[in-house]
């Protein structure tokens, strides 16, 4: 069974690998997704403990919170912990909660385990979700807005997902109770051990870990940077120049990132371990990381990574994987937000 750890010093307790879900349902972002292999995934993860369920409301234009919705059908309400996002350009009073509610019809309950505002309410991370000309909500506003829907026992839990230490503090000034932080945390994504982790660890919060193993870079899917998809190569590891699909418009780290990846294939390789069972045992391995998230598409996949989670990996090993990903962790330096220009950085 996958072991559970409480968020910080809350209530809420997570498997130490969660199931991320935002190839549910299907889209241009990962392509075709079979329903069946959705309800056999869900089903096998909540007999090994894995029954946290991350989504939210823009995957696939709400198609992976159905998708998870039926899959869930049926299930025991006490089996499953469903976590959804609203995204910051609906968070003003009215608005959040026509949102939530339409959150609650997709996944077809009557309360979310944890609702996270997906990233910081600014018009740098709003922008992101609409053209549109809106006002910006107030934090004051949408989270007391939150703690309404907590009151009322459409949410149990509020949490937040790529917020910096000031937007932290700023969301706990209005009184809100915010449980957990979901951060991209992974062995080519460490920026977050800079400032963010430690800031949770001191106030008590949880930590989501995303992008455990960068969408598939972490594996022995992918010999060359060219055979990676192109809407998997967008962050800031990669060059702006070859991948239109890109917003940083920098020359990328591909060097240091190609030579991370071959170090760690290589230690895996030592071990006797894939190179996503490697990634996804540090990951969860982090100090402060509550639950690391990693996608499962099909039960060979979910497989795979359960097996990630059966035994801890040695300090020693840790301490090497560290060192041989810290060129890549200092090339690309603190921030968190990997598919910006740092100017454009959205969690601060």
């Amino acid at each position: 069974m996958i072991p559970r750890r409480r968020c910080g010093q809350h209530d809420l307790v997570l498997p130490a690998l969660g199931m991320g879900c935002w190839a549910y349902g299907g889209g241009e972002y990962w392509g075709a997704q079979s329903q069946d292999d959705v309800d056999a995934v869900v089903r096998v993860a909540i007999e090994h403990g894995g029954n946290f369920f991350d989504t939210a409301e823009v995957y696939n234009d709400g198609g992976s919170e159905r998708a998870l919705g039926l899959a869930l059908r049926g299930l025991p309400r006490d089996s499953f912990i469903l976590g959804t996002k609203v995204s910051p350009s609906h968070t003003a009073a009215g608005t959040l909660e026509a949102h939530c509610e339409a959150s609650l019809q997709r996944l077809g309950v009557e309360t979310i385990d944890l609702y996270m505002v997906h990233w910081p309410i600014t018009r740098k991370a709003i922008r992101h979700f609409t053209t549109d000309d809106i006002p910006i909500p107030s934090v004051e506003e949408a989270f007391a807005a939150l703690m309404g829907l907590q009151r009322a026992g459409k949410i149990r839990h509020i949490g937040v997902s790529n917020f910096s230490q000031a937007r932290i503090d700023e969301a706990l000034a209005t009184g809100a109770t915010i449980v957990i932080n979901e951060l991209p945390c992974s062995l080519l994504t460490r920026g977050i051990e800079a400032d963010i982790l430690p800031h949770c660890r001191d106030r008590g919060i949880g930590v989501l870990g995303y992008m455990s193993l960068l969408q598939g870079v972490l594996t022995d899917k992918w010999v060359q940077v060219g055979d990676i998809p192109v809407w998997q190569r967008r962050t800031r590891h990669f060059d702006s120049r070859r991948t239109p699909q890109c917003r940083h418009g920098l020359p990328g780290v591909e060097a240091e990132t190609v030579a991370a990846v071959q170090r760690i294939r290589a230690i895996a390789v030592e071990l006797g371990l894939s190179t996503s069972a490697l990634a996804l045992k540090w990951a969860m391995a982090v100090d402060g990381i509550t639950s690391s998230l990693c996608g499962s598409r099909n039960l060979r996949q979910f497989r795979d990574n359960l097996a990630a989670a059966e035994h801890p990996l040695d300090p020693a090993i840790i301490r090497i994987l560290n060192q041989a990903t810290a060129p890549l962790q200092e090339a690309l330096g603190p921030g968190f937000d990997y598919y910006e220009h740092p100017d454009h950085d959205r969690t601060t």
